[in-house]
């Protein structure tokens, strides 16, 4: 089967921007994000040898998730200087590079994800390659995650998340990730979960009734004790979450799919963005 990567494009784009600071052209335009993002991905090719790689991106919100909370994601702030101006490169490159890029609008760039295992996964050997925890779900057999080196620990480098590694970083398995990050939420998107209830209690409770349902069905069972009212109270709040972390795998329009690497247009951005390293690596590489 040949192996095909899904890449979290936002993700990955604020990871290296993180990961390099205070570059720029010599008119100041930042370049720093465009220089991690290929070498990133350079780095990915050299390590993994996906035969396709395919690159998601958010664009701009989520009306169906928004309307279930209007406070979903409200917690995120303007993107960082120097990055909105950067991200229209990053496409443009990926594209150079030869991999398929997909935004829709209305859509994120997990669910895109999420209709793109589902078309390809029966066929393919695919892995999701993002540090976001809501993938985990889509895990399975034929289904990988690839987590990116952390900003703070770059050392660490990539690691893979297969079925037995989802048990072994969450607690449960890959078909209970949706009931376990609904009972704690998703501080990162501003989704609340039940208070004072944490991922290993979280675990405990789906290690013992396998599923959120019958966590609810048995609230009056639940141990600590001081959590039964309030997980029968909290009902419609937990099925909330699950509606919204439950990623859509309805079938995405429009976007670029993989190609030949297009080492004209390559080489013209690598030239304007006074990329002088990078375009000597793309002349020894292609």
């Amino acid at each position: 089967m040949s192996k095909i990567f899904l890449c979290d494009g936002h993700n990955l784009a604020f990871r290296a921007f993180y990961g390099i600071r205070e570059l720029s052209r010599s008119d100041g335009f930042p370049t720093n994000m465009i220089h991690g993002w290929i070498k990133s991905f350079w780095r990915m090719e050299d390590d993994f040898a996906p035969d396709q790689i395919w690159v998601f991106f958010d664009l701009g919100g989520c009306p169906q998730r928004e309307k279930i909370l209007p406070d979903y994601k409200a917690n995120r702030g303007a993107p960082p200087e120097g990055f909105s101006e950067q991200l229209d490169w990053v496409k443009k490159l990926s594209r150079a590079m030869g991999y398929g890029v997909s935004e829709q609008e209305g859509r994120e760039a997990d669910d895109l994800i999420a209709a793109k295992v589902e078309e390809l996964a029966a066929s393919h050997e695919i892995t999701i390659v993002s540090a976001d925890k809501d993938l985990a779900q889509l895990i399975r057999p034929s289904v990988r995650q690839l987590l990116p080196p952390p900003t703070a620990n770059p050392r660490l480098g990539w690691r893979l998340l297969d079925e037995g590694g989802v048990e072994e970083k969450f607690g449960v398995k890959p078909t209970q990730i949706l009931d376990y990050l609904s009972i704690i939420g998703d501080q990162a998107d501003n989704i609340p979960g039940l208070s004072g209830v944490g991922p290993k209690t979280a675990s405990k409770w789906l290690q013992n009734w396998g599923s959120l349902d019958e966590i609810i069905l048995n609230a009056g069972r639940i141990t600590p004790k001081r959590f039964c009212s309030m997980i029968y109270e909290k009902r419609e709040l937990l099925h909330r979450n699950r509606e919204l972390i439950k990623l859509d795998t309805s079938i995405q329009k429009g976007g670029t799919i993989p190609s030949n690497p297009d080492i004209s247009k390559l080489g013209e951005i690598l030239k304007e963005m006074e990329m002088n390293q990078s375009l000597e690596e793309m002349i020894r590489r292609y």
